[in-house]
């Protein structure tokens, strides 16, 4: 089990310190600096951060995301922004980099003192079609397109993290866009872009999706092993996709079963009365989540590689409810397992 990514910040760190912060802790990683020997870096960068993975790994996800604060688009525009500057699009290799995974692989040994246990890592980045509908718009520039692949890549493979303290177990790029406003150009060319994207190898590469219109042609990237898709909150989803076509095409499925769609779940409990919920009425019951995942997994069986909650727990309204969420989903999970075992 695994989750997708985005964690709401601790109620005591600003965003735009946050982000601040983010920004320069990446500036002084790429030009071989120690962030811990900054105050301001320990403070507003390091700190929030292995707080927030530590709320993470308690949880009892076997994958644990590192805790996306920072906005996932930025994480790769502002270095094609800084490229462009010098006359590019292409980022150099060595500044492609998150620095949430380069802090989390400095403090994977003190993590492993603390659980015994080496770090099972999940790294998710903005795909490809995602970044340039945000950068360039719907209109194709063939060259730029297959730059974005590129630098997708490269983050990409700068986050694959292989040693006794942790390792990298699957990468994600993320797609939410695609299949409701898509690139104006042939199905070849879109196809090619995720070949691009997704040529690195040494981990799990998943690819998450919001809609599932076009999942049939994502089947024929040959780079992709997993296709994430949402279920919890839009249950039809699942019906795009059958075991058969992930056989025939060689291709595995995770499915979201923990509802997040926080603004939806809060409407429906003010519609009950409930105008102040607390965490334990915004997640739903163990009982609720293990029924979906054992659906899905009489659907996709041994296919179904990956599971967790559906993606958005950033807009959540407080760490402890994104934490109680994911604790939920982990049990949840397990006891199917488990019964399933007897």
């Amino acid at each position: 089990m695994d989750d997708v990514g985005s964690f709401p910040l601790p109620d005591y760190a600003s965003r735009e310190v946050f982000d601040e912060a983010y920004r320069a802790a990446r500036k002084a990683i790429i030009e071989g600096q120690r962030i811990d020997k900054d105050e301001f870096l320990s403070n507003n960068f390091s700190r929030i951060v292995i707080d927030s993975f530590r709320k993470k790994v308690e949880t009892g996800l076997d994958v644990v995301n590192y805790p996306q604060h920072y906005d996932m688009e930025k994480q790769v525009a502002d270095t094609i922004r800084e490229s462009m500057n010098e006359g590019t699009y292409l980022v150099n290799q060595e500044r492609a980099i998150l620095p949430e995974v380069c802090l989390i692989n400095d403090e994977a040994k003190k993590f492993c003192e603390e659980t015994g246990e080496s770090l099972k890592l999940r790294v998710c980045v903005i795909g490809p079609i995602e970044l340039y509908l945000k950068e360039m718009g719907s209109v194709v520039h063939e060259d730029v397109l297959q730059a974005f692949a590129e630098n997708v890549r490269r983050f990409a493979k700068n986050s694959i993290l292989n040693s006794k303290y942790v390792r990298t177990v699957a990468v994600s790029l993320d797609e939410p866009s695609f299949g409701f406003h898509d690139i104006l150009t042939d199905r070849e060319t879109i196809l090619g872009t995720f070949e691009t994207a997704f040529n690195f190898s040494g981990v799990t590469r998943q690819i998450h999706l919001h809609s599932p219109s076009r999942i049939a042609d994502l089947l024929n990237v040959k780079n992709i092993d997993v296709l994430s898709i949402e279920y919890a909150a839009t249950p039809k989803n699942i019906d795009s996709l059958s075991k058969v076509m992930l056989e025939q095409t060689d291709k595995h499925v995770r499915v979201g079963v923990a509802r997040t769609d926080i603004n939806s779940i809060v409407s429906e409990l003010y519609d009950r009365g409930i105008m102040k919920p607390s965490a334990e009425q915004m997640v739903e019951d163990e009982k609720i989540i293990g029924k979906r995942f054992e659906t899905a997994l009489n659907k996709y069986g041994d296919r179904m590689t990956f599971t967790g909650p559906d993606c958005g727990l950033g807009g959540w309204p407080s760490q402890e409810a994104a934490q109680l969420l994911l604790a939920r989903t982990a049990r949840a999970v397990k006891a199917v397992k488990n019964k399933l075992k007897t």
